[in-house]
């Protein structure tokens, strides 16, 4: 059996950072703000850097970095200068798409280890090769991959070269994420890190001598969403990623909550676990996986390319929003002597509600708001307003890092 594979965790902030740490990441990928493929990410500025990459070093797990844009001229001297900075910052490793990028690290960073990322379109063992000859130690699989095609590219490239590959998140509808379609609709470039989504929107057709008669788009009269792919999520086949060679188990979404990383993170921490203890233990919670994977925000789930070409079975016709079970309410940040839960509030909830204590090494406990005091120390019934700094009492003990969550049903 090869070596345990790594989790690797998105982080849009340094509060997500934190999380994906303490729920299992054994590394986390941010962006700056510059030069990466999530402009709209809150990302991180440079001293968030310092301290998330401090953060995870301190629990011994690695920060990753994305400089993954595909550059223009006018980006060029820029990214020195930003290469220059990163030096000075310490992450574990840069990741990169584009080959002039790429020259501009092994020049300035010739001893940081670099990824090249899935936006390069890497199918193949050859291309694999070619970015280990450049000095590339990891490259990241295109989603198009079927899993027998990673397990040749295991084959044919040195022991010692890792394998990157997304087994969770969302679906780009383009070929390695290479989009045209916002760029063309809106005048912001996916490939620059400004993508507007259009793969989620509803389409319709319009005949050329008939301006303003919209004809409905729908395949076998399912819906108009032709775009919107389901979700990967590859939860129950950790024995055949393992198997395959994959060194690192990628889990998309760089624009999510504390909640949905810190659920995906203490899930496949534990599958992974699990499998590696035991593979019958693995078989035995596989109902727990599904349960608690499904309690994050999701569009469906497939396995992606993982096991042949998708089918019409890996569509959404007939809506672009996501599924949820539960909304966050937010990361308890402290604990106060008189054992209050410190929170920023993210979503409304009473004195009187049943909310879920979300626990790091797995526990799920239930527990009644007893009181809210809002950061005047004035007591309140709710908590209506976002971003809302809280002293909740509930009747059961917290701990720094648990994270509270409520079932949407409770809120009907």
């Amino acid at each position: 059996m090869r070596k345990k594979p790594e989790l690797l965790v998105p982080a849009s902030s340094l509060e997500v950072l934190k999380v994906a740490v303490i729920y299992g990441a054994d590394a986390v990928y941010i962006g700056g703000e510059a030069y990466g493929l999530r402009a709209k990410a809150k990302n991180f500025s440079e001293e968030e850097m310092r301290e998330g990459i401090l953060f995870a070093h301190k629990y011994g797990k690695k920060v990753y970095v994305t400089a993954n844009i595909f550059a223009h001229n006018s980006d060029l001297q820029g990214v020195k200068e930003y290469f220059l900075r990163l030096k000075e910052i310490g992450p574990d490793a840069l990741i990169i798409a584009d080959p002039g990028i790429f020259t501009i690290a092994r020049e300035i960073l010739p001893d940081m280890e670099i990824h090249i990322s899935t936006q390069a379109n890497n199918t193949n063992y050859l291309t694999y090769r070619f970015w280990w000859q450049m000095g590339a130690k990891r490259v990241v699989a295109a989603r198009e991959l079927s899993m027998e095609e990673i397990r040749q590219i295991r084959e044919n490239i040195p022991e010692e070269m890792e394998i990157e590959a997304f087994v969770h998140g969302a679906m780009c509808i383009s070929y390695s994420g290479r989009c045209l379609l916002s760029n063309y609709f809106t005048g912001r470039d996916a490939n620059q890190g400004a993508c507007t989504h259009p793969c989620r929107w509803k389409y319709a057709v319009v005949e050329e001598t008939r301006p303003g008669e919209y004809l409905p788009v729908y395949e076998n009269e399912r819906g108009t969403y032709i775009f919107n792919s389901k979700d990967l999520n590859m939860i129950c086949h950790i024995k055949d990623l393992i198997e395959a060679g994959i060194d690192s188990f990628k889990i998309e979404g760089r624009m999510k909550t504390a909640l949905y990383v810190a659920c995906v993170a203490r899930t496949y921490r534990k599958a992974i676990d699990d499998y590696l203890e035991d593979p019958r233990k693995y078989a035995d919670n596989m109902d727990w996986y599904m349960e608690e994977i499904s309690k994050c925000t999701y569009r469906q789930f497939t396995t992606g390319f993982f096991y042949g070409k998708p089918s019409e079975e890996t569509q959404i016709y007939n809506s672009g929003t996501y599924e949820k079970e539960y909304t966050y309410l937010g990361i308890v940040e402290d604990v106060t002597k008189e054992g209050l839960a410190v929170l920023t509030q993210r979503n409304k909830f009473s004195v009187g509600d049943t909310l879920e204590i979300m626990k790091p090494e797995g526990a799920n406990v239930k527990a009644v708001v007893r009181g809210i005091l809002d950061g005047d120390g004035h007591s309140v019934e709710s908590a209506p307003h976002p971003k809302q700094r809280l002293y909740v009492e509930l009747d059961r003990e917290v701990s720094p890092f648990d994270c509270l969550r409520q079932p949407v049903f409770a809120m009907d």
